[in-house]
């Protein structure tokens, strides 16, 4: 067979045209996978640090964000209420927080960065229900020598008001901290560290 007659740049431009356009038909048809993998805005703020205004938190005062579709308890403590935590600690199974993975600011009594604010994941480490409040004491009804706390009424947990879980108890650990800072005195940043 001869290649007489046969133009061969128009070949090389044939064959380059076909190749752009097969590729561009690739990408066509690879670019909605590709684009379906990338998180939604949904997605991206549910795992987006919060803001907690507590200017207006009273003393004894609970409240509740939703960071990562978790309720984040911040609780505002009295003098009272941190008076009670070294009452508690020879009946604490893990006093200083030592057994689970916790930022080392909460590594202390109080388990804050502030003594006087409590920010903690409101489940329960046994089976993840949602402890109560229950700051009143002496309380008979959830134990004789209760100095406040939390309660779970699912399985009868108990922890202290800095959420350190009491010795002998269902559940397994202290509630955990979520990793926060201080924007300023009035302003928590839920779900970034302080170091950040």
């Amino acid at each position: 067979m001869s290649n007489e007659g046969v133009d061969g740049g128009r070949r090389r431009f044939l064959t380059a045209a076909t190749s752009v356009v097969g590729a561009a038909g690739a990408a066509a048809v690879v670019w909605p996978f590709l684009a379906s993998l990338k998180p939604s805005a949904k997605a991206l703020a549910a795992g987006a640090p919060v803001e907690a205004d507590i200017a207006k938190l009273e003393e004894g005062q609970q409240v509740t964000f939703v960071w990562q579709g978790l309720n984040i308890w911040v609780l505002r403590r009295s003098k009272d209420m941190l008076d009670s935590l070294p009452k508690v600690t020879p009946r604490l199974a893990d006093p200083k927080s030592e057994a689970s993975t916790q930022p080392e600011y909460c590594k202390n009594e109080h388990r804050s960065i502030k003594p006087e604010f409590l920010i903690m994941n409101g489940k329960c480490t046994h089976l993840g229900c949602s402890p109560k409040l229950t700051p009143d004491h002496p309380d008979p009804t959830v134990d004789a020598n209760w100095e406040g706390g939390y309660y779970c009424h699912c399985h009868g947990s108990k922890y202290d008001l800095s959420g350190r879980v009491f010795q002998g108890q269902p559940a397994p650990l202290n509630m955990l901290v979520p990793p926060h800072r201080y924007a300023s005195d009035s302003l928590v940043i839920i779900g970034e560290d302080q170091k950040a």
